[in-house]
């Protein structure tokens, strides 16, 4: 990170350092807040439809607006934002992060043994990857400044060996599908004694990677979780280009080229849009009816959430990649899959920061009093917490974050189409299938959001 990069990081991390202070989500957080989502009473295939036609309506409007000179300017536009050149700000983000680390494992082993009360628990699921992470993509990334390993890392020695080449983001792959895996099979939101463990774990693997290859290669290649919210911070209103700090329109940086570049990174844009919704399925009443007979049949049911995992993953990558090859075919293009590929992987994280708002905001409310308490006395009990009971309509909130998540990635590939090919009627063409494979993406989220939440089977 050059020096005036991380001036422009640190303002930006200054200014969410109490949220941190105050904030990873568990996706099964009813075991905290004492309850989930609610079925919605409107007919499900009405409400599934008419989800899939604004998607696929607003496509048809987006088609009209075919002035390029016009795509260019809404992306474009920017307002620069002046940065002190203090280091203050930085210096006072690490110093956060640092702490907030220091006190999730401090409380996770010696603090109270009960979930909705033990800081460590709540911090990290609610503060951090429910807190922070929407304010990553609805403000800006600030995770770099407070990443209390990144912090750590500074002050170790470096072998810098050769990072190899071919192997690329695939760790990131991995290593977030076995994370969403571990959060989904285990305890962690329950027990403050494992999570700490899990954690040093972690970190252990973390600055072992950065001491062989160096901090600066293995966060920006291997690191899943630098990589989530750095992707997250795409779709952000305020982001850092070559021109500095600048005030943006929301995921117009999302259309820059190259921001994802290869299989691999395509491979993890997709990950994170399937281990959200995965989180979600696991907890409706039709993934425990479906499983059912399997387990019956002699399924072992620790061995039913990998595969599903990795079924699905397998289901939403393979949808993306017929898009891109039906794509090319409609497209009548030069241009290769995997440059198509790369092209219009990023659109899909805006539909990833939808769906994350809608999972997690009404988590976050709930939860929030409790995490204020326990913040007061972290290492006491006081034996009931509060929490908040958000109103009748706020199960609407979820929904429009999933549609408006996608109806932004659908302007953005567009702009991308036009970008990517020199004639109009190849740009609108090229957006076909991936107009139908958001459109699957969309029905299967708001189905998920629709569903009431019972908890995980089998575990």
């Amino acid at each position: 990170m050059t020096p005036r990069r991380g001036r422009v990081v640190g303002w930006l991390a200054g200014t969410c350092c109490l949220l941190l202070a105050a904030g990873t989500v568990s996706a099964h957080g009813g075991s905290l807040a004492g309850g989930g989502r609610e079925s919605i009473t409107v007919p499900t295939w009405l409400f599934l439809s008419t989800g899939g036609a604004a998607v696929g309506a607003s496509f048809l409007l987006a088609s009209f607006v075919t002035d390029r000179a016009f795509i260019e300017r809404i992306h474009d536009w920017g307002t620069p934002l002046t940065v002190s050149d203090s280091r203050a700000p930085e210096l006072t983000a690490r110093a956060v992060g640092l702490a907030g680390y220091v006190t999730v494992l401090a409380v996770g082993f010696v603090g109270p043994t009960t979930p909705q009360t033990n800081l460590a628990i709540l911090l990290v699921w609610v503060g951090w990857w429910a807190g922070l992470a929407m304010t990553t993509y609805l403000v800006g990334n600030t995770w770099r400044a407070l990443n209390p390993l990144d912090t750590i890392a500074l002050a170790l020695p470096s072998l810098d060996r050769a990072y190899p080449e071919r192997v690329g983001a695939w760790p990131s792959v991995v290593g977030l599908l076995a994370l969403i895996w571990l959060e989904v099979v285990s305890p962690l939101a329950d027990d403050p004694r494992l999570l700490a463990s899990a954690i040093v774990g972690y970190s252990l693997v973390t600055l072992a990677g950065a001491v062989v290859f160096g901090r600066e290669t293995w966060f920006a290649e291997a690191d899943p979780v630098e990589r989530v919210f750095r992707y997250y911070g795409r779709v952000a209103p305020i982001g850092y280009d070559e021109r500095g700090l600048r005030l943006r329109l929301p995921g117009m940086d999302l259309s820059t080229p190259r921001l994802v570049d290869g299989r691999d990174e395509v491979a993890f844009v997709v990950a994170l849009l399937w281990g959200t919704t995965f989180d979600g399925l696991v907890t409706t009443p039709a993934w425990r009816d479906l499983t059912a007979p399997l387990v019956g049949a002699g399924l072992p049911a620790q061995a039913l959430y990998p595969l599903a995992l990795a079924a699905g993953f397998g289901l939403f990558l393979g949808a993306y990649w017929l898009a891109v090859r039906l794509s090319r075919r409609a497209a009548d293009t030069y241009l290769d899959a995997d440059t198509l590929a790369v092209r219009f992987a990023p659109p899909l994280l805006a539909i990833a920061a939808g769906y994350h708002l809608a999972h997690y905001l009404g988590y976050f409310l709930v939860l929030a009093p409790a995490l204020w308490v326990a913040l007061l006395s972290p290492l006491s009990d006081p034996g009931a917490v509060p929490i908040y009971d958000p109103p009748g309509w706020f199960g609407g909130v979820g929904i429009a974050a999933v549609v408006v998540g996608h109806l932004l990635a659908i302007w953005v590939a567009h702009a991308a189409a036009y970008d990517a090919f020199p004639s109009r009627l190849q740009a609108v063409r090229s957006q076909y299938p991936f107009i139908a494979v958001m459109v699957f993406y969309t029905m299967t989220s708001l189905w998920v959001v629709s569903r009431p939440e019972v908890p995980l089977p089998y575990l």
